[in-house]
């Protein structure tokens, strides 16, 4: 399984990587991506959105006009998919952990502070526990019994 290939592309600030991503989400289903199923997906205002697309525009990942589509250029695209895969890659991992939290807000609230060199790892991580269905089974077995203990790892 190969989360992420490699990536020569400069990476953007968190919120374009949103955007980006977001655009890339409505890409593969809708063959006209606008202002307004954005600004729903993302619940931020029109203009905000407007804003985010022109800078994208300025840096060549999308095309785009006021008023019009928005279509993804090569570069775009390759930087979508990216950020869509690390998204799905930091998912299954907090599964893989047994993680209890809301999955997809906590990768949500990581992906963009893991560097591509920790990303690496994590993949390598993952696909390694995929592939050794019996130590995964020892590691669910071993959270079960750590979930009956309560060890505080903070003070309170």
């Amino acid at each position: 399984m190969n989360y992420l290939g490699r990536l020569d592309v400069e990476m953007l600030t968190p919120s374009l990587e949103d955007y980006l991503e977001e655009v890339y989400r409505f890409s593969l289903t809708t063959e006209n991506i606008r202002v307004t199923d954005l600004s729903n997906k993302l619940a931020v205002s029109m203009p905000s959105v407007s804003k985010a697309l022109m800078r994208l525009k300025e840096k060549e990942y999308i095309l785009y006009q006021p008023y019009g589509a928005i279509e993804l250029t090569n570069k775009g695209k390759k930087l979508g998919s990216f950020l869509v895969e690390r998204n799905r890659l930091l998912q299954d991992f907090l599964f893989l952990i047994c993680a209890r939290c809301d999955i997809a807000a906590e990768a949500e609230a990581m992906e963009h502070y893991l560097s591509k060199e920790t990303i690496e790892a994590l993949q390598a991580l993952v696909k390694y526990i995929k592939n050794k269905p019996e130590l995964y089974h020892e590691f669910q077995m071993y959270m079960k019994d750590e979930a009956r203990r309560t060890i505080p790892l903070l003070d309170e």
